[in-house]
């Protein structure tokens, strides 16, 4: 089915949503990113879902009401917009049944009306309409929102790793700000923020409105029968809506599923989506590459301390199982009847615990053409895998071999020379002004994060490689632990420091010490990728070991390819004429924290890239939409060294000084040439008198103070190092 197809779908089911009601004192909007406040009215708005007649009793609403001879249709949509105006006995008793709103608060729905597509000159020209909607029944989706808690607790205790529900795009300044009366509200700060069970509560609730409208219309669509991560995905919703609904309704957003929650679990509770979406859209449908019906969107989790927003949506498997009272038919399963086994909602979030369902290696794969085709990005993604140091920190890294040869950052295993004194402060950025890492994220404030620098030792792998000394191994590095998984369930192994880089690039190397069978090395593509094409980033970002997730997906494009004279040793791996070669990728899919060492890989699912780094604001906020990473042409000498393990000569190109590269990588131009050897004597000759000026300019020719930064210092002494960056 093609992208209009899918548009139109979704434009069919999906709604705004508007309630009123009296408000004197002003308050209702509390906890709302935007919202309506005149002459003691306040209006929230939300996107909501028509729902076929295929997916729910149609006898329901008539039921509810106690009126047989009612008909119409169901939208469901998220219970935040309809709280705050339900009736006090509601809120404190929580009581069962159809609920009761204040007196004076209205509900309405807006649809987009569309022409038929053989009507062209007409099309998209109708005027929306509002129909009154009543308010049927609050649902909780148990399997979701313990699945949600259990994501948050397992990143409680990290430093910085708080989470809180909302938008980042709300104005932090508390006072309201008026726009045509309009008025702006500070980030939500809820109280279930500071506890992860009401936390579950308030985002996973639901809302299920009655409408008066003939149903028959509306498209029959069928639940996605798979969904995987990396899978094409479009959502339909109203950002901003009350601004103005006609600009407004309906937008569409389209991006990938990033991660599944309960990982390895048939019972899908919760899933995570690399897509964009504002302030609104909660609430609205989110369809698949065959227009078959994945979710609904509810509110971000937010990372207090970087802003990182992760976008949620509920599968409706959960809402329909959370549902079975109220929407009694069991949803249509695309592809598998209606036999499909919701099971019991209970259980639901609780099956992270055991992923042993999944056995044997990653082989099943579905072709999804909107992804890069047959096995390619599955078997991307089972070549990354989550490293720990000394239980304290994690990152991403790269299967380079069937031997368990291992690639990923320096900066997680020497955080001093990227600006840091620990691995403790990475997760902070890089005051200094460098590109920020974009892993080594702390796992417990409490433990000593930095390895301890006792002296030099000599690094044997196993009997069958070749012995590899060099004086940047540590012996503080006594536990290292890399979890592979491409198989299921996963495997946790030991692994030790075989290389890290001394020059400029941030890449290091780890051997396993017992690789098991069946391991998934990574292809490369060595080629300069075009500016434009398809990225798609792999890596354990924001959340760690504990969390039990599977590397996240995001998709973006290269946006930048910055290129550096060829190394001597790049010739023979690459293929290529001696000339330029790529020296850094810049992307714009997201990139978080911990997953440094992860993968850019093109749309064929080879690797073009290393992730190393990201950009932040000068306040320490992180833009992960701007992110670096080192090409695979950069890393020629280490996928030539991973062949056989045999020649380590060969990896002695990426420890020598480099002044282009460390240009690069610090985010600053290329050297400025040499000063004009007369500049310094012409000096004089203005200035006769031994004044200020001549004095001040004396000091200067004498002391050559231009030659560190000019390229003139002796080979070796320039402090490439030190070099800071604008950013």
């Amino acid at each position: 089915m093609g992208l209009p197809e899918i548009v139109e779908v979704a434009r069919k089911i999906s709604v705004m949503v508007r309630v009123q009601g009296p408000d004197p004192k002003g308050l209702k909007m509390r906890n709302h990113a935007f919202h309506q406040y005149q002459s003691g009215i306040t209006t929230l708005s939300a996107s909501g879902m028509l729902v076929p007649d295929g997916l729910y009793d149609v006898g329901l609403a008539s039921r509810v009401r106690g009126d047989d001879n009612w008909s119409g249709a169901v939208v469901v949509t998220v219970a935040s917009v309809v709280e705050p105006f339900l009736s006090l006995r509601r809120r404190e008793n929580n009581s069962k049944g159809q609920p009761e709103l204040i007196s004076g608060a209205q509900i309405d729905i807006l649809m987009e009306k569309t022409t038929r597509a053989e009507d062209t000159e007409g099309l998209d020209r109708e005027d929306p309409c509002w129909l009154s909607a009543q308010l049927l029944t609050l649902v909780d989706v148990p399997g979701s929102s313990l699945a949600l808690q259990s994501l948050v607790e397992a990143s409680s205790g990290l430093l910085g790793h708080g989470w809180e529900i909302g938008w980042s795009l709300a104005s932090n300044d508390s006072s309201a700000q008026n726009f045509t009366g309009i008025q702006s509200q500070r980030p939500m700060a809820l109280e279930e923020s500071a506890n992860p069970n009401l936390m579950g509560k308030s985002l996973t609730k639901f809302a299920v409105l009655g409408v008066p409208l003939f149903s028959e219309n509306l498209p029959n669509i069928a639940v996605s029968p798979s969904i995987k991560r990396g899978d094409f995905l479009l959502a339909a919703g109203s950002p901003f809506g009350i601004l103005s609904p006609v600009h407004f309704i309906n937008s569409i957003s389209v991006g990938t599923i990033a991660n599944i929650y309960p990982p390895g679990s048939p019972n899908r509770s919760l899933l995570m989506a690399d897509i964009r979406c504002l302030p609104g859209m909660e609430g609205g449908p989110v369809l698949d590459k065959s227009a078959d019906l994945i979710g609904i969107l509810i509110r971000p989790l937010r990372q207090k301390a970087s802003g990182a927003e992760v976008q949620l949506l509920v599968p409706w498997e959960a809402v329909a199982t959370a549902c079975a009272n109220v929407l009694p038919e069991e949803p249509k399963k695309a592809g598998l009847g209606n036999g499909h086994n919701l099971g019991n909602p209970n259980s639901q979030g609780k099956a992270f615990i055991n992923n042993s369902d999944l056995n044997g290696p990653v082989n099943s794969i579905v072709k999804n053409p909107s992804c890069p085709s047959s096995v390619t990005l599955e078997k991307a993604m089972a070549s990354v895998c989550l490293v720990t140091v000394n239980d304290a920190a994690w990152a991403s890294g790269v299967l380079l071999n069937s031997e368990g040869l291992i690639m990923t950052n320096a900066h997680l295993l020497e955080p001093w020379r990227f600006g840091k004194a620990s691995v403790s402060s990475i997760e902070n950025g890089i005051k200094s002004g460098y590109p920020r890492p974009s892993g080594g994220s702390k796992k417990q404030e409490s433990e000593d994060m930095g390895p301890s620098i006792s002296g030099f030792r000599e690094c044997v792998t196993e009997d069958k490689f070749v012995k590899y000394s060099s004086s940047s191994l540590y012996s503080g590095h006594k536990n290292i632990r890399v979890r592979l998984d491409h198989t299921r369930p996963w495997i946790w192994c030991d692994a030790k420091v075989v290389y890290i880089s001394k020059g400029p690039l941030d890449v290091a190397l780890l051997q396993l010490v017992h690789a098991p069978d069946r391991l998934s090395p990574v292809t490369m593509d060595f080629a300069s990728p075009p500016l434009g094409s398809k990225a798609y980033v792999i890596g354990h970002g924001l959340f760690g070991p504990r969390c039990g997730l599977f590397p996240s997906v995001s998709v973006g494009v290269v946006a930048k390819v910055v290129k550096a004279k060829q190394l001597s040793s790049s010739l023979s791996v690459i293929k290529e004429d001696a000339g330029d070669i790529p020296a850094m990728l810049e992307t714009t899919a997201a990139v978080h924290p911990g997953a440094s060492g992860g993968l850019v890989v093109n749309f064929d699912g080879c690797m073009i890239g290393l992730i190393t780094s990201n950009a932040r604001h000068g306040g320490g906020t992180v833009i992960p939409h701007l992110n670096f990473s080192i090409p695979c042409a950069a890393l020629a000498s280490i996928f030539k060294f991973s062949e056989d393990m045999q020649d380590a000569t060969v990896l002695q190109d990426l420890d020598r000084p480099n002044a282009e590269i460390s240009s690069i990588w610090a985010l600053m131009p290329s050297l400025a040439p040499k000063p004009h050897p007369a500049l310094p004597h012409s000096i004089p000759q203005i200035n006769t008198k031994e004044g200020k000026g001549s004095r001040f300019a004396k000091f200067i020719s004498d002391t050559d103070i231009f030659k560190s930064s000019t390229g003139d210092s002796k080979p070796g002494k320039f402090p490439f190092q030190n070099i800071r960056s604008k950013l």
